[in-house]
């Protein structure tokens, strides 16, 4: 390449090297015009066509070289190259930042949480969020009756909050609706506690939603519901059965319900999807979609057998991962057989797995020991 410097009147001012010269084009594509040096800059001119001119002239193709204090510069076979010194670093501080979901404390959950009881054990690990959208509910012995549990595993989404406030008001909404029952009502009872649930959400001024997956027992009765992606699978000998059905816009009936109503459902990115955004299509919240989005449950109803092994509740952060069958070949000999019940390393295992198959999904397992409740 060739250049030289000319005179011209088209003023560029560079403030890494403090020079103010005038650049315009010419005939040749690769020419600078040259105008003004400022004084704080020294410059060199000398010939780079070829090396056999060592001597300069006004005809003479120049090459300017640059220096200017503490800039740095590389060596080349034609002499140094003038670098332009790194910017500095751009901090904006975090809590100026806003992504819809306010990162409350309330909101925000450790890494891990985890629990375990007499006839339970649950373990939840956060995924590749800003912070934990899982939460879950345990009690058994409730109201003074030995036989009487309700166990719940809570998936939220756009935040935590709808999660969160159904994990600590569905139970009482589902045990004041049951206590009033008679047995064969049960599931409309639940069904009850699930919708009263979701409108007290939606008084609140709380965005978000949570799919739900919960398990009643009572007087040796197995009461098991969903709404959402969410699921339960119950061990019968080791052999595993899904107790509840997925609640995504891809299932049929659902795609129907939802058009029905005057939606659409769409594939996005490989996603069947509500209107373009959500999922799934029933869960606690989503105010914004409450026209598509139901909170009713599905529930099923069985007796709890010997042949019972044992249930799981997961959010589909395991389910996304692991089959029904491998979740029960997993978990089952940490509670069945001679070696000491371990239902917490058992609920690690399945998450840690899900996790080494690439879930970067939020992911929440509960083990219920169905025996201790017969």
């Amino acid at each position: 390449m060739t250049c030289s410097v000319v005179a011209s009147n088209s003023p560029v001012f560079s403030p890494s090297s403090s020079l103010f010269c005038n650049i315009s084009p010419s005939p040749d594509s690769h020419t600078l015009s040259l105008s003004h040096l400022k004084p704080s800059s020294s410059a060199t001119v000398s010939s780079c066509s070829s090396p056999s001119n060592s001597t300069s002239s006004p005809s003479s193709p120049f090459r300017l070289r640059l220096s200017k204090p503490h800039t740095a510069s590389s060596t080349s076979p034609n002499g140094p190259i003038l670098k332009r010194k790194r910017p500095g670093r751009l901090d904006i501080p975090v809590s100026s930042l806003s992504f819809g979901v306010p990162a409350t404390p309330s909101a925000v959950a450790s890494d891990v949480m985890e629990a375990e009881g007499d006839g339970f054990s649950v373990y939840c690990k956060r995924g590749r969020r800003e912070y934990m959208e899982d939460r879950y509910s345990a009690t058994d012995n409730l109201r003074g009756e030995s036989k009487l549990a309700l166990f719940g595993v809570f998936d939220g989404h756009g935040g935590a909050k709808a999660a969160e406030f159904a994990a600590k008001n569905l139970e009482k909404n589902v045990l004041d609706e049951v206590i009033i029952s008679d047995e064969e009502d049960i599931g409309e009872a639940v069904k009850r506690g699930y919708l009263n649930t979701d409108s007290d959400f939606l008084k609140e001024d709380l965005n978000g939603g949570s799919c739900c997956v919960t398990a009643l027992i009572r007087n040796g009765n197995l009461v098991v519901s969903n709404a959402g992606d969410c699921r339960a699978v119950i061990s019968r000998n080791g052999v595993a059965e899904a107790l509840t059905s997925d609640h995504r816009p891809s299932r049929e009936d659902e795609k129907e319900r939802i058009e029905t109503l005057g939606g659409y459902v769409d594939l996005c990115r490989g996603v069947w999807r509500i209107q373009g955004s959500l999922a799934v299509s029933r869960g606690i919240g989503d105010r914004h979609m409450k026209q598509w989005v139901t909170a009713e449950p599905e529930t099923k109803v069985l007796r709890i057998e010997t042949e019972h092994d044992l249930l799981i509740l997961a959010s589909d952060g395991l389910w996304d991962k692991v089959s029904n069958q491998e979740a029960v070949d997993i978990a089952r000999p940490f509670l069945i057989g001679k070696k000491k019940s371990q239902p917490l390393l058992a609920c690690k295992k399945l998450v840690d797995l899900s996790v080494s198959r690439g879930s970067m999904d939020d992911t929440s397992v509960m083990l219920i020991k169905l025996e201790h409740y017969i």
